[in-house]
């Protein structure tokens, strides 16, 4: 990368600005003032000492690569910020697909005015996030677009990760028969979004999810058990996650709605604002597709992690028809579970 990578340089001066004063596509001096006082120190690695326009690596396949970009308002909320968000949010999808985070890069839209105590905070957390999922940010970009222009920051993070998974995880590996479990309750990161966006005062604070789920999605795969497919249910909820598989994978999914975990207050929450728990975004939750006889197995593993804890069935896959998630409700009255033509909650992650 250019002269506004993350390559190491020396010690970092000291940052006299408060505010990023950096003008629309600036570069010099300035935006390496800034990468010395923030982003170098935070993510030095012998990756980024070489100070390339790219990281040389040495691993060896097979390989899952990820991308995603976030764009979560505000950029700090109860139980994370967008910096922890993208970490998790990309080391989470390499996990769905049976692989161990090892390298990411983290490209950076900042813009012009932003509080860089902000600015630090959100580095700090990513150089936490990546230090807990035992992957090295080795590559990375910076902008400063105009005020106004980028609600704070954008964060985009790409990643490769070993596969350890024995198996292909995908929607096409699930069969009729197989249990449906989901690692813990859900709904609980969009309802902390919106509860700080809107200023909403709840009677007790709800915090997001967001988290690494990587510890029993890979525990999960490395268990000897015939895991067919794993979705992390982000954009879209539980109900988004479904009805995906469902579709790709041709068949039925049939849940049980009094099984699916929700806690009270994200319960009342949604009750309020009148959105549905199955809809709304979680950061640290998955489902996981297995065969009936191995669920029991599968939960008890996914148990021995504090992230996965609350893991239960809460359904089954059927041969038909085909494309279709339905929901039970507790006095056995079945629903078809459609995904949303748009976002119940835009700019959550």
């Amino acid at each position: 990368m250019a002269d506004d990578s993350f390559a190491l340089s020396c010690p970092a001066p000291a940052l006299a600005e408060e505010r990023i004063q950096l003008a629309h596509g600036s570069g010099g001096r300035a935006t390496e003032r800034l990468l010395d006082a923030v982003f170098r120190p935070a993510f030095a690695n012998p990756a980024l000492d070489r100070r390339h326009d790219g990281a040389r690596l040495a691993i060896d396949g097979p390989l899952a690569f990820s991308t995603d970009s976030y764009v979560v308002r505000p950029l700090v909320f109860p139980g994370g910020d967008i910096g922890s968000l993208a970490v998790n949010g990309t080391v989470n999808d390499l996990a769905m697909c049976g692989a161990r985070a090892e390298y990411l890069s983290a490209g950076f839209i900042l813009e012009e005015g932003l509080d860089i105590a902000t600015l630090r905070a959100v580095v700090d957390s990513m150089r936490a996030a990546a230090a807990a999922a035992g992957a090295a940010i080795i590559a990375g970009d910076l902008k400063v677009v105009d005020h106004g222009k980028a609600d704070g920051m954008f964060i985009n993070t790409s990643g490769i990760g070993r596969i350890v998974a024995r198996g292909v995880i995908e929607p096409q590996a699930i069969r009729p028969g197989d249990a449906v479990i989901v690692s813990g309750d859900i709904g609980r990161h969009g309802i902390a979004i919106m509860a700080t966006r809107e200023g909403l005062g709840f009677e007790s604070a709800i915090v997001s999810d967001c988290a690494s789920v990587a510890g029993p999605a890979l525990a999960l795969c490395e268990s000897g058990l015939a895991v067919h497919c794993l979705r992390d249910l982000t954009r879209g909820g539980l109900a988004g996650a479904l009805c995906e598989i469902a579709e790709t994978a041709g068949l039925a999914v049939e849940i049980d709605e009094a099984l699916v975990p929700v806690r009270d207050d994200v319960r009342a929450a949604c009750e309020l604002l009148g959105l549905d728990p199955l809809h709304v975004a979680n950061e640290g939750r998955f489902v996981i597709f297995v065969p009936a006889a191995e669920a029991a197995a599968a939960v008890e593993t996914c148990r021995r992690f504090p992230v996965a804890v609350g893991a239960r069935i809460v359904g089954a896959v059927a041969a038909a028809p085909a494309g279709r998630v339905t929901a039970r409700s507790a006095i056995g009255v079945r629903r078809v579970v459609d995904m949303l033509s748009g976002d119940q909650l835009p700019r959550i992650c």
